[in-house]
């Protein structure tokens, strides 16, 4: 009885240890592939065009 417990306790033991693992590696994989990225696409936010008045945008064309 105490050698099918100690088989227990290890089966139990390398299936937490797996999960483990598997959970480090996931998490090293999702990261190295967010490093791999190129800055512009972690970093694209839409710019806004802002008109704060017309005095702005009358210039802005006068200048283009």
């Amino acid at each position: 009885m105490d050698a099918l417990a100690q088989v227990g306790i290890l089966t139990v033991a390398t299936l937490f240890a797996g999960a483990a693992a598997f959970g480090m590696a996931w998490a090293f994989l999702c990261g190295a592939f967010r490093l791999m990225q190129p800055a512009a696409v972690r970093m694209a936010k839409p710019k806004r065009l802002e008109l704060v008045n017309g005095a702005k945008a009358r210039q802005f064309v006068a200048q283009h």
